[in-house]
């Protein structure tokens, strides 16, 4: 949708909401809920009885109109866009109890820095700055969580520290990186796929770019997983999310997501190659801090050893008891980023105490 005439648009009561940078995602349902998801407090309801049927469907008409589309039984579904706003509305003929629509804000900054992590516990240090080498020393890496978690934010922080004269290119097919707005004076290119072009069209013509890096926004289809292993098998890095519950299961994830007969041997063989760094981040109420909290649980290496068996090193993990597995990494990390002159110490973190330190242990080992 047109920016210029999508901030014509009226929200009346919402406006309050799109306003406020705390607040992540709007949600109107069940004829008057409205329950927001907010940075500090998670989610959670308001009372607005402004905030009713009749405007949001007056809202989902204006979006059409300005879209040239339809919404009514006959076309249930819309789907609006904006730079920084995606809304999705279900008609009341399918959503039998009254119309519903979800907000999602997705603003044209970086919401993390170094401060922030640090102060809200978000990572330790040593951990941040392991991270940070890793890409600048062209780490491929995975994000993975659940919706909600972060995981966007995170791959957005990251790709700000890579180099200025890096070539990066976007994929997505919901605009949320918004990098090329974030840094304007950079090589960026922002893609998205849609009806026309797929993840495999775009791919191929973004090849033809000569890109440092490549940047998913989401791996979630079959599609995508063959768009992360054609980027990386062909010496492009990568920067994705996806969603998984532990790091040290995002490749076998990925194999769940393909539709076809490939040998899973052969496809996490492929994958620990040329994946390095697996990270898992959660997002939960916590009581200790009394808000919502956002925090990286588990850091994972990615290797083949002499034998080609996918092997895992959990570098970091930290369930929600409080428990914590350290180890360093190890030398086959090391090597991967000595290529690009980046040098890891023999300990990366400093000093920290160890609560709990555990073997490496395979892929098949961690299942």
């Amino acid at each position: 949708m047109n920016d210029a005439i999508f901030s014509q648009l009226d929200f009346g009561p919402i406006e309050e909401f799109l306003r406020d940078e705390d607040i992540t995602d709007i949600s109107y349902d069940n004829n008057g809920q409205v329950w927001l998801k907010s940075l500090t407090k998670g989610v959670y309801q308001v009372e607005r009885p402004e905030i009713n049927n009749a405007l949001l469907e007056k809202l989902a008409f204006q979006c059409a109109n300005v879209m040239g589309k339809t919404f009514n039984m006959a076309h249930p579904f819309l789907d609006a866009e904006s730079a920084e706003l995606r809304l999705n509305f279900i008609h009341d003929s399918i959503a039998t109890n009254g119309i519903a629509c979800q907000i999602r804000k997705t603003p044209s900054k970086i919401r993390l820095n170094r401060e922030k992590l640090l102060n809200e516990k978000y990572v330790s240090a040593s951990l941040l700055d392991f991270l940070l080498k890793c890409v600048e020393g062209h780490a491929n890496i995975i994000v993975s969580g659940e919706t909600g978690s972060g995981k966007t934010e995170l791959v957005k922080y990251l790709a700000a520290h890579t180099k200025e004269n890096e070539k990066i290119i976007t994929i997505e097919d919901t605009l949320e990186l918004h990098l090329d707005r974030i840094f304007p004076h950079r090589d960026i290119i922002a893609m998205k796929t849609n009806n026309i072009a797929s993840y495999t069209d775009v791919l191929v013509t973004c090849m033809r770019q000569n890109p440092i890096w490549i940047l998913l926004s989401e791996v979630r289809s079959a599609e995508a997983v063959m768009a992360v292993r054609n980027s990386i098998s062909s010496g492009h890095h990568i920067l994705s999310t996806i969603h998984s519950d532990k790091a040290s299961l995002i490749p076998l994830r990925m194999f769940a997501l393909i539709e076809s007969n490939i040998d899973v041997d052969q496809f996490l063989s492929t994958i620990h190659r040329y994946v390095q760094i697996g990270i898992y981040v959660k997002g939960y109420m916590s009581k200790e801090l009394g808000r919502f909290q956002r925090e990286i649980m588990e850091i994972c290496e990615f290797y083949v050893d002499e034998n080609n068996k996918a092997q895992v090193n959990t570098i970091f993990q930290k369930t929600l008891t409080g428990e914590i597995t350290m180890n360093n990494p190890t030398k086959h990390l090391k090597d991967y980023l000595a290529i690009s002159g980046i040098t890891l110490p023999d300990d990366i973190y400093q000093g920290e105490d160890k609560v709990n330190e555990s073997p490496q242990k395979s892929a098949i080992e961690t299942l």
